[in-house]
């Protein structure tokens, strides 16, 4: 059942919400802190606000898409979803760009992913279907990725935010372990397979088809590397912690 009357415009709605969140985050949620975190807090803000309710809405859009597939037709429900997220990357790629300019990496994050998404949205009007199921697998871990990254920003300072910081880091690797290392690179294979047949090129031209493996597998590629490392920041601590007793 489609919910959004065809052809209307979402994302500037979005756009404004989610830099009114911002400001909120900012300028009274975390008001007190330290100015140092303070521009980082209100980033995993706006996230908080994006994570759990892209991944209900990208499920719910996938499951009422009437024929689901790699070079199906968008569905508007499917749009909605895209233009959410559009919005969410737009306003935290402004956040990086104005306040952390040198973070390389997270801005051609950010570029990458808005290019997938504009593409998929506003130029071919198909594939939305992996795109989505791509978001899902990437944000289903993002509540636990900010509660963390937030616990992290002040461990040093209250103990309670070192104690969450701790008792949430195994379930959280856990689960991007898996989300971002086991099942993102099955459907990603599956992905790359049926559009380098091919198969989709008379609705999805070949170059960006090409364009999406190659963001999608640097984006799963990077997020292996990341969680390596957190995984073995954490058995050095724990190994560290066991000498000292």
């Amino acid at each position: 059942m489609e919910v959004l009357v065809s052809g209307f415009r979402l994302l500037p709605h979005v756009f404004a919400t989610f830099s009114v969140i911002y400001l909120i985050g900012y300028f009274v949620v975390f008001r007190n802190w330290s100015p140092k975190y303070r521009l980082d807090a209100s980033s995993c803000f706006i996230s908080l606000f994006h994570g759990t309710p892209a991944v209900l809405l990208a499920v719910a859009a996938i499951l009422n898409q009437p024929v689901r597939g790699f070079a199906s037709p968008n569905t508007n429900f499917q749009n909605l979803v895209l233009d959410f997220s559009i919005g969410y990357f737009a306003v935290d790629l402004l956040h990086y760009l104005i306040f952390v300019p040198g973070d390389y990496l997270f801005i051609a994050h950010h570029l990458a992913t808005l290019f997938v998404f504009v593409t998929c949205r506003y130029l071919v009007a198909h594939g939305a279907f992996s795109i989505l199921v791509l978001l899902v697998l990437a944000e289903v871990t993002s509540a636990c990725q900010n509660v963390w990254t937030l616990a992290r920003l002040r461990k040093s300072e209250l103990s309670v935010a070192a104690k969450i910081h701790k008792n949430l880091a195994p379930p959280f690797y856990v689960l991007y372990t898996v989300m971002r290392g086991f099942i993102g690179p099955v459907f990603f294979y599956k992905m790359s397979t049926f559009y380098l047949s091919g198969k989709a090129s008379n609705v999805i031209p070949i170059w960006v088809s090409a364009s999406w493996i190659i963001v999608v597998g640097g984006a799963i590629l990077v997020s292996i590397m990341w969680i390596s490392n957190l995984w073995l920041e954490l058995f050095r601590e724990e190994n560290g912690e066991k000498k000292d007793r």
